[in-house]
């Protein structure tokens, strides 16, 4: 019985640990997005788009960089590049494979194009 309720014990542990891991990357919504922003969290929009060499590139990368516990505060928001029109006007966001970078509420970095894991980093931390 003991070794029954363990397992589910691991089990639920694991299944919490999959969870944290995955809701640092939401797909973008607004209402979230302005709600972190008004809150102050360490916020980072992805513009990407399913047809950008580039946007693949950057996608284990990001994936990667986010399960670093120093990252764990921040919330990426993962903007599609063809349907956010008001959220690019919004930015001022011209391409895709662009991350804008938020601390305290105010954008405080941006890149476009970068696929080196160290300046991907040193870029995210920026929102802490």
């Amino acid at each position: 019985m003991h070794k029954l309720l363990r397992s589910f014990v691991v089990a639920i542990g694991l299944g919490v640990v999959a969870l944290a891991a995955l809701a640092a990357e939401l797909p973008f919504n607004q209402a979230k997005f302005d709600a972190a922003l008004a809150k102050g969290q360490p916020v980072i929009v992805d513009f990407s788009a399913s047809w950008c060499p580039t946007c693949k590139q950057q996608k284990p990368i990001v994936a990667a960089l986010l399960k670093e516990k120093k990252l764990q505060p921040v919330t990426l928001f993962v903007a599609d590049f063809d349907r956010e029109e008001a959220l690019k006007k919004q930015l001022g966001v011209t391409m895709q494979s662009t991350f804008v970078v938020f601390k305290g509420g105010k954008e405080v970095a941006r890149s476009t194009g970068q696929t080196q894991k160290q300046a991907l980093a040193e870029l995210f931390e920026k929102s802490l």
